[in-house]
């Protein structure tokens, strides 16, 4: 066994480290409830200046040609640094936006994008090296090993984070696509012994082993938990439900969200628009480069204020027009009542229970980019939510699930007035249905929960420790064409087959017994594949012939060759086998029925761009 346990939160703002170190003393016991720590990582924070800091900020700068001075990019294990990232590449891209690369993790699960392309900075000049999402999150990574080798493992290399149990967070709401994606940055970053969990459950884990076996006095039988996690990027909700088996008080996590993109990236926009508009009153008009560094400074602005209550104002400041400072200084206040203000009006708004995420009409010309949230108001998806995983037979009066607690994560939920709404929003729906008054789970740092979470599981799954079971949070589906006469311009219409149930587990197979279906081999053929978090009932074999949209979406397909040994274009006749890997992540093996050929379908084989 490795000596330390590592839990990595790859955020899309900040990246964090956490470790338990199997050689300190662990109080015994029915469970066992380690010491987590928080790795400092060092990263460039100045030219020629390297500090450690708690965290990594998901942040990669890409200089000019001499812009810089030669080894001001230096880090203690290497000279020869062509990029930065963490604090300074934040620091630098906010005055030079064009060469910034953020978001790297929303980028990273857009299915309308070639993620294994050099695409970002998006939109960036003429001349600037560009990164694909997948390389910029593999840097992320190779720096927090490269950091952890040079401080924990200095010589020896049985130390190295390679060589340790690597427990690495996804959104819950990300698919099979993005989850291989993330392994596959994990992969190129040189660890090797990476297991993924989702990030909700992580930061429940980590109340667990925050509270120790008080947690059990604090949720009993029959609770259902709301993890309510806004980060940079996404919104993610989970339920997990406290139920009772053989005198034991056991947790299943029993859904998850679809993948909103909507987090504190869209209020840094919205701030941005806000300030602009201060400055449009008083005659000046900014240019899109410097619309971006208002973006970043206003993303500064936010996280100070919502870091430190004390702050009432923040000089929110961007360079004027030209190469360097000697355009001018622009420079605006902006006020705590304006960021509360903004925030809540527009991402929290008191709504019904029963209304749902606004979808407003596309532009026939759209421009290319991120596909973010078409509503900002996380209180409907919420509600959406809460709607779509109530159970038959629950109390006729329900009409949502009923949460009995609330556990916030994410950074945007360290606001007290952020809770506060969310909390009377759902306290309202909860009155008007005679339920109860929901319950704050306390005792979590919205910062670094999920790492110290993930650390936790890792710890879990190998000594006595707390497990919460779920399985994978969606079912699976494959489109299999439908066999009928061709029709003049109509396509043969798709049926969905789930080759995965709602909550399998990893390291576990299914087989579809006794269904036969036909493999094109030896030529280019596209593979449909779906998803769904709503059908929990769905078994491996059951066949769709219609399906509403809202219960099941599609991934982005596959488009490959399998090889077909000289019998190009032939149908061969196969079983299909499913398996969730140890990772987390989906394998679709066809096997033929004639002799032992199998082929696999992976994710991230090839992807539609």
């Amino acid at each position: 066994m490795s000596r330390y346990i590592i839990g990595i939160d790859l955020g899309t703002t900040n990246s964090l480290i956490a470790y338990i170190d199997r050689e300190e003393e662990i109080e015994d016991g029915p469970e066992k409830y380690p010491r987590t720590h928080i790795f400092k990582v060092p990263q460039t924070v100045d030219t020629g200046t390297v500090d450690a800091l708690e965290s990594l900020p998901s942040f990669l700068y890409i200089p000019g040609n001499a812009e810089l001075p030669e080894e001001s990019l230096s880090l203690p294990w290497s000279d020869n640094i062509t990029y930065a990232t963490g604090s300074f590449a934040k620091k630098r891209g906010a005055e030079v936006p064009g060469r910034l690369i953020s978001s790297a993790k929303s980028w990273l699960c857009h299915s309308g994008a070639d993620r294994s392309s050099p695409i970002l900075p998006w939109n960036a000049g003429e001349g600037i090296e560009k990164m694909s999402p997948l390389d910029v999150s593999t840097a992320y990574l190779e720096h927090i090993r490269k950091a952890w080798n040079h401080i924990m493992a200095e010589d020896n290399s049985e130390y190295n984070l390679e060589n340790q149990d690597i427990f690495l967070t996804v959104p819950a709401s990300f698919d099979a696509v993005a989850r291989d994606l993330t392994v596959k940055a994990a992969e190129k970053s040189g660890m090797h012994h990476v297991t993924l969990l989702e990030e909700p459950q992580a930061a429940f884990y980590s109340w667990i082993n925050n509270r120790k076996r008080e947690w059990r006095k604090e949720v009993k039988v029959g609770d259902v938990v709301l993890v309510c996690d806004i980060g940079g990027g996404t919104t993610d909700f989970s339920l997990i439900e406290a139920k009772e088996e053989k005198g034991d008080l056991v947790l299943n996590r029993i859904a998850v969200g679809n993948h909103i993109l909507l987090g504190g990236d869209n209020i840094d926009l919205t701030l941005a628009y806000r300030v602009r508009q201060h400055f449009i009153d008083d005659g000046v008009k900014l240019d899109p480069q410097q619309m971006l560094g208002l973006i970043y400074n206003c993303r500064n602005a936010k996280e100070t204020m919502l870091n430190d209550p004390e702050c009432d104002d923040f000089q929110v400041t961007i360079l004027g027009r030209g190469r360097s400072v000697i355009g001018g200084a622009l420079t605006k206040e902006l006020a705590r009542s304006e960021v509360e203000e903004t925030i809540l009006d527009g991402f929290f708004p008191k709504t019904d229970i029963n209304e749902n995420p606004v979808e407003k009409r596309a532009s026939g010309f759209k421009e290319l980019g991120l596909h973010y949230a078409a509503d900002t108001a996380v209180t409907r998806y919420l509600s959406k939510f809460l709607r779509q995983h109530v159970k038959e037979g629950d109390d006729d009066n329900r009409t949502f699930v009923h949460p009995a607690k609330i556990l916030f994560n994410g950074g945007v939920t360290k606001a007290s007035a952020i809770q506060e709404r969310i909390i009377d929003v759902l306290n309202d729906w909860l009155t008007a249905e005679s339920g109860d008054a929901v319950e704050v789970i306390e005792g979590n740092d919205p910062d670094s929960a999920v790492a110290r979470g993930a650390a936790y599981y890792g710890f879990a799954k190998k000594e006595k420790g707390v497990r919460i079971r779920g399985g994978v949070g969606r079912a699976y589906y494959v489109g299999i064409e439908t066999s009928m006469p061709a029709v003049p311009g109509m396509p043969p219409p798709l049926k969905a087959m789930c080759v995965v149930p709602f909550g399998m587990e990893e390291g576990t197979d299914r087989e579809l017994p006794g269904q036969e279906f036909g493999l094109i081999v030896g030529e280019q053929a596209v593979f449909h594949f779906m998803c769904s978090s709503v059908r929990k009932d769905d078994e491996p074999g059951i066949t769709l012939d219609y399906w509403d949209e809202e219960e099941i979406s599609d991934l982005a397909p596959l488009e490959t060759t399998l090889s077909g040994e000289g019998a190009d274009g032939n149908v061969i006749p196969v079983r299909l086998h499913s398996f969730i890997t140890e990772l987390g992540t989906l394998e679709l093996w066809c096997e033929s029925i004639e002799d032992d050929r199998r082929w696999k379908l992976e994710f991230n084989v090839r992807e539609d761009s």
